[in-house]
């Protein structure tokens, strides 16, 4: 089986230094039942109750198989969710993690890759304001988790476990605990809430302004409301950059409600945190080193295969108290640099090496690299804002400032566009046609962007992190959608 690894590891170097390009489909699609019908014809998709050894000329043509039909989120033209196509050097630096193949919960399996996760947290730290301790063998002020979502949990258990110190010994005492987030905010923390034994209740929606930002009245007013029900407020989540529109919760007044009500302030900056490696860009973040705790997708905006994430906490020596069970067959005090060990500050033990992949990267375009990279996402969405603005058959509805651009496509019938005087039948049909116009897209392989409801009706969502994305994608993606909207209108 060695041809055959080889074999398919060269498709794969061909397609990660020849990934598809603008005349080239976004995706061949094919449904279910076209998929296992086409891969019978090599290996088959399922394993059989006796699976034998098949050929290497066999893998080879299903592995072509997966990459032709395959999303190819490299293409200028993939803007369907908050990730794009990866560096070429961060495949890289995860492939030679993963043949490398070991965990970064300990130093003495992990050496070089315990030190590299202490460099990126620590100038990850420093961006965002939190105090770094240079001193060799000090703690880092974070760790890294497999996902947004996962960091979220960890920093709800810490701002749990400051408010109730006891319950990881004694268990809940049946005290209502309850975390704010937006109305806009990421379904994290409902998740996190639910594994928690918390309860989705427990959860506490803040009204947000027209952009999707949170109010810091309304998280005031919450907190009282919260406090008079019987209830115990112990954190808030705000949101920097939030997924459909990429708004920016006010951090300061927000930071002012959690010191005088004494709540844990935790920020999801999975999207918008890479404002900070932008000095144009970072004032977005403005009120950041505020905060007990911000989770931070490297994945995201700067072209690192997924997951990399990192959650950098203002306070790193509250960790091993929240999630360290000392144990001894790994985690031993006698053995030879153990204070270096990650693995007993996390929930997780064994883990893959993600740092590789985000080190190599930033070593490869450096500090002005990534600020190009991120200024040159939020000037495409200037670009869409400004020529979504100068046509009529598009309506914006919410231009947000940083990356993302929601929109509707504007029958003719409809212009100039009002939202608010469409009658029901009217919104319905234009409701409607937005998944029709991705249906199209989709089928003929020529982009794929997401849609979702805002203020009511579905929009389409443009955002930007991919630099190999022109001005002129934008301007064709448009007139694609503009001649799908016409087409299925008429339907």
């Amino acid at each position: 089986m060695t041809d055959a690894a080889k074999r398919i590891a060269d498709q794969a170097l061909e397609y990660v230094f020849n990934p598809p390009v603008a005349s080239d489909r976004v995706i061949d699609y094919a449904t279910p039942d076209e998929l296992i019908v086409e891969f019978a014809t090599t290996v088959g998709l399922g394993i059989d109750a006796d699976q034998q050894p098949v050929s290497p000329d066999q893998l080879v043509d299903a592995v072509q198989t997966i990459v032709d039909r395959s999303m190819h989120t490299t293409h200028p033209r993939f803007f369907n969710q908050n990730f794009a196509g990866p560096e070429p050097i961060a495949v890289v630096g995860d492939w030679l993690a993963a043949a490398l193949n070991t965990t970064n919960a300990t130093f003495e399996v992990a050496p070089v890759f315990t030190m590299m996760e202490r460099s990126v947290i620590n100038k990850m730290a420093g961006l965002a304001g939190y105090p770094v301790d240079p001193a060799p063998g000090a703690l880092p002020p974070g760790i890294l988790c497999p996902g947004g979502s996962s960091a979220t949990l960890h920093a709800l258990q810490l701002a749990r476990h400051r408010a109730c110190p006891d319950i990881l010994q004694t268990g809940a005492t049946g005290e209502r605990l309850v975390v704010f987030v937006s109305q806009a905010a990421h379904y994290a923390t409902l998740k996190s809430a639910a594994l928690m034994g918390l309860g989705l209740q427990s959860v506490i929606e803040v009204d947000t302004d027209a952009t999707g930002a949170m109010i810091p009245a309304g998280l005031a007013k919450a907190v009282a409301d919260a406090r008079a029900d019987g209830a115990r407020p112990f954190a808030v989540v705000a949101t920097a950059g939030t997924t459909v529109t990429s708004a920016f919760d006010p951090l300061d007044p927000i930071a002012d409600i959690c010191e005088a009500e004494d709540l844990w302030l935790h920020v999801d900056g999975c999207w918008g945190g890479s404002a900070l490696f932008s000095p144009r860009q970072a004032g977005l973040m403005h009120g950041i080193e505020r905060s007990d705790s911000l989770v931070w997708n490297l994945h995201k905006m700067m072209g690192i295969t997924q997951q990399c994430t990192v959650l950098l906490v203002k306070d790193p020596t509250q960790l091993a108290p929240v999630f360290s069970t000392k144990a001894n067959y790994i985690f031993q005090a006698d053995k030879q640099f153990g204070e270096y060990d990650a693995g007993d500050r996390t929930f997780h033990c064994g883990r893959r090496v993600d740092v590789l992949k985000a080190w190599l990267t930033w070593k490869t375009f450096g500090d002005a690299g990534f600020a190009e990279r991120v200024d040159h996402a939020v000037g495409l969405a200037d670009h869409t804002r400004a020529t979504t603005a100068e046509r009529d058959d598009f309506a914006v509805l919410v231009p947000g400032s940083f990356t993302n651009v929601c929109f509707v496509w504007v029958p003719p019938e409809f212009r100039p566009f009002d939202l608010a005087s469409l009658s029901e039948d009217q919104h319905d049909r234009l409701h409607a046609v937005a998944s029709r116009i991705k249906s199209r897209m989709q089928h003929d392989g020529t982009a794929m962007i997401g849609f979702q409801p805002v203020h009511g009706i579905n929009a389409f969502r443009l955002l930007y992190m991919n630099p190999r994305v022109t001005t002129s994608d934008v301007d064709d993606v448009l007139d694609l959608i503009a001649t799908y909207g016409e087409q299925e209108w008429a339907r």
